[in-house]
């Protein structure tokens, strides 16, 4: 039998034996004769589903109506029948109504009736029909149509698409486990191309549009093409399969192949008597549990997790989890502690053999020590926050601190944090979560009561990830770090025997919240004399060591230190100034390299020599007294500095303009020497219709740097004042105050840094308020027995001292002119004499 049967040969014999009689009835029955005109007319039988190719043989189901009724027609008159297809898309193929214009004759088998009511029954197609008319009626439809002859030649082209076609179908079937492998040995056998195309159209899986076009393509070459296309299709679909179910069965097999070996492990280790790896590590960490301090809390929960470690496979994903929760439980200081070193003495002996200056913070630590000497068991620690410029020794002094105290340093850098789990940790259902940087800080330190220092808390962010500051909340207040609760760990962590150290550059950008919890400590810039003394105990013999110079080869004069401070460098704190050491030590050690003669004592000259010419040129006291300009002390981060004040006066409409990139209380503080200066124009002998006539420029020079702040108050008022009155300021004058509407002068800051600032300048006598006398406690005495402080409470006592006594002046006309003073008789003569 050459048809291709499509039932299921791997039944049992009995249902073969069956199947086999019911195929041959099919045979039984002739194709239908047609009349001279080629059309025949039979019953018609609609395939809702289904398309059914000439040559092929195929199960279908029928229910009770008219399909059924045309089927016991057919059977009984032994003829066949014509199945027809609804139309479910567009052709271009000509159509008969709603029904395709391409039909099937086909003979049907005998029928049987199924347990449910209905029937089944072996169709086999017989040809290709055009359809011409449908009939309906009748109890069923009646199909008029013609028969449609396929071409069967074999030309060199169909056959060369026949042998592709069959080599694109054994790959298929080799791939597709639903076809049976005898499908290719069919193929092999067919020689006719149209036959061929139906065969394998009906045996890969395609949809219903798709046979449908198969089945109107009346060309058998254009009919194999287009099944050679799908093939192609089908088997670019079955390679992918194919590679996928290969590598999930890869992946199956190592898994079982691993479980097999793992298997046979337990097995050997039970005969050696080792027990089970997995049981051992299990045991290890109860055994670590129960000798490890814990408190009860943590005690808890880490057996609880070794209970549910213990009854997961040991594959399980969340093993890991449980493990990496368990270590951090177990290697955390829960209970140990380092021994404080309470000796005042030894404290106070390190921090000065490390540290010059810096009085405030030294003594702060001495106390604390001191009070803990007294009462040990007082476990408060302070909370401080060191703020002061770069460089000035926040960092280094927390270590030696650290030192004195005997405790372990560790340090945090908070620079840049943004996420507020960064500081709380994640909770565990994220993968990869860790603890916060806290606690990972604190099992770095091995110990629970270390000295943490918490580095740049002024640059903390806050952005959708939550506000960082928000949780040192709870890490810097001593009322609450006893139980410090990581969302990893969720566990209260005791964190009130730490000693916390935080740094800062500036308070502005810290939270009033968290500032109300720590103690501030200023760290002030390093004036030039501390500078001097930093590096000749430390700096140098430090640079010396590092370039390679033994100790006393060469020595840097004070006078060179100075010009390197002065010309240099413009820093708060040693950090340039120790690079530049450093810079001069190499050259020594260069020249000494090359067997060359180098300075046993490095002069000013040499310093120049080494390091080029001078970076930085500092501003220097007026050489003549002259009128309109006065001298400003300012402070900056980097120390104090002179900074002269110019008033000229112009002709104008009255404005007042001030220059030299200075802020918004700069400018209010010269509105109000300005008003001060109206509201004594009487008293200093100035015609208030002057000041509707002129324009005052204020300028303030080294336009480039900004300026801020009050305290240049009263050195703009002297100044103004001087302009209108033509009388010189004294060129040794310097002075810083604020001035308020009444002439009243308001304390500053930054006293010590202004003073020193004022005696490097040259300048002789210091004009400063009265309240800020108290601040002369922290100027060397040496800088005192050189200048002469001047205190003063109100404007009047400044013009005194700052000012040359008054001359007969001149007064100036409406156009800002001089005017010249005339004789009774010249104002007799042009009538200006009053009667």
């Amino acid at each position: 039998m050459d048809e291709w049967n499509t039932g299921n040969g791997n039944g049992n014999d009995e249902y073969s034996a069956a199947l086999h009689q019911r195929t041959e009835e099919l045979y039984r029955i002739p194709n239908a004769v047609s009349d001279d005109s080629g059309i025949i007319e039979l019953p018609g039988v609609v395939l809702t589903d289904l398309v059914i190719f000439p040559r092929l043989t195929l199960p279908v189901f029928l229910t009770p109506g008219p399909n059924l009724l045309a089927i016991q027609e057919s059977q009984e008159n032994v003829e066949p029948v014509i199945g027809l297809m609804k139309r479910e898309w567009e052709l271009d193929f000509p159509e008969s109504g709603k029904y395709l214009g391409i039909g099937i004759e086909m003979v049907v088998g005998r029928i049987l009736t199924m347990p449910d009511g209905n029937s089944s029954a072996l169709v086999q197609g017989r040809r290709r029909v055009e359809v011409i008319e449908v009939l309906e009626d009748g109890p069923y439809p009646r199909v008029r149509a013609r028969i449609i002859e396929e071409s069967v030649r074999v030309t060199r082209r169909i056959d060369a698409l026949m042998r592709t076609t069959r080599d694109l179908f054994d790959r298929c079937v080799q791939l597709d486990r639903s076809l049976p492998e005898e499908a290719h040995l069919v193929a092999m056998n067919i020689n006719e191309p149209g036959w061929l195309s139906d065969m394998i159209c009906t045996s890969i899986s395609l949809s219903l549009h798709e046979r449908q076009k198969l089945l109107v393509i009346i060309d058998p070459e254009e009919r194999l093409k287009r099944v050679n296309w799908l093939l192609a299709q089908e088997l670019d679909v079955l390679q992918l399969e194919d590679e996928i179910q290969t590598r999930v069965q890869s992946e199956v097999d190592r898994s079982q192949r691993e479980f097999y070996l793992r298997e046979q492990m337990k097995a050997i280790q039970v005969e050696l008597g080792e027990g089970d790896i997995w049981t051992r590590e299990i045991n290890e960490l109860k055994e670590r549990i129960q000798t490890t301090e814990l408190p009860q809390e943590a005690r808890t929960a880490a057996l609880k997790e070794i209970e549910r470690l213990n009854q997961m496979p040991q594959m399980a994903p969340e093993v890991g989890i449980i493990r990496t929760y368990l270590d951090w439980i177990l290697d955390l200081p829960w209970s140990i502690a380092t021994e404080d070193n309470l000796d005042v003495k030894h404290a106070a002996k390190i921090l000065e053999n490390y540290h010059y200056g810096l009085g405030k913070a030294k003594d702060r630590i001495l106390e604390y020590i001191a009070v803990r000497s007294l009462k040990p068991k007082k476990e408060r620690q302070p909370i401080l926050c060191f703020v002061g410029p770069p460089g000035t020794g926040k960092t280094s002094l927390g270590r030696s601190i650290a030192e004195a105290l005997g405790r372990k340093f560790v340090r945090l850098s908070l620079g840049g944090v943004r996420d507020e789990a960064e500081i709380r940790g994640h909770r565990r259902t994220y993968i990869g979560a860790l603890p916060g940087r806290i606690l990972q800080t604190m099992r770095r330190a091995g110990s629970i009561n270390p000295l943490f220092m918490l580095d740049e808390i002024d640059k903390l962010g806050a952005d959708f990830r939550g506000d960082p500051s928000a949780a040192l909340l709870e890490v810097l207040d001593p009322e609450q770090n006893n139980a410090f609760s990581d969302h990893y760990l969720e566990l209260s962590f005791d964190l009130s025997k730490v000693m916390f150290i935080t740094t800062a550059n500036s308070i502005a950008s810290i939270p009033p919240a968290l500032m109300d919890r720590m103690e501030l400590i200023e760290f002030p810039g390093y004036i030039e004399e501390e500078k001097v003394e930093i590096a000749r105990r430390f700096l140098i013999p430090r640079q010396m060591e590092e370039s390679g110079l033994d100790e006393g080869e060469t020595k840097i004069e004070e006078a060179a230190l100075r010009k390197i401070v002065r010309e240099y460098t413009y820093e708060a704190g040693v950090r340039n100034l120790e690079r530049e050491i450093g810079r001069t030590c190499r050259k020594i050690a260069r020249l000494k390299s090359e067997k060359k003669k180098f300075p046993a004592r490095v002069s000013p000259a040499i310093i120049e020599k080494f390091l080029g010419p001078p970076e930085f040129l500092l501003t220097e006291a007026e050489r003549t007294d002259e009128v309109g300009v006065a001298t400003a002390i300012a402070w900056t981060e980097n120390g104090g500095e002179i900074m002269p004040v110019e008033v000229l006066i112009l002709d104008g409409k009255g404005n007042l303009q001030i220059t030299g990139q200075v802020g918004e209380v700069m400018q209010e503080s010269a509105q109000a020497a300005f008003s001060y200066l109206k509201s004594r124009c009487h008293q200093l002998a100035i015609d208030p219709e002057e000041f509707e006539h002129l324009d005052i420029h204020i300028h303030i020079p080294e336009g480039a740097i900004p300026k801020d702040g009050p305290s240049a108050g009263i050195t703009i008022a002297t100044a103004l004042i001087s302009a209108f009155t033509e009388r010189p300021i004294y060129k040794d004058v310097g002075m810083t105050g604020e001035i308020t509407l009444r002439g009243r002068v308001l304390p500053i800051g930054g006293l010590k840094e202004k003073i020193l600032a004022a005696h490097r300048s040259g300048l002789k006598r210091i004009i400063m308020p009265d309240r800020n006398v108290k601040d002369l406690v922290d100027v060397p005495k040496k800088v005192l027995s050189d200048i002469k402080v001047i205190a003063v409470t109100h404007m009047d006592q400044i013009l005194d001292v700052a000012l040359h006594p008054p001359v007969d002046r001149i007064p100036r006309t409406h156009s800002g002119k001089k005017t010249v003073k005339k004789t009774s008789k010249e104002k007799a003569s042009t009538g200006e004499q009053k009667a």
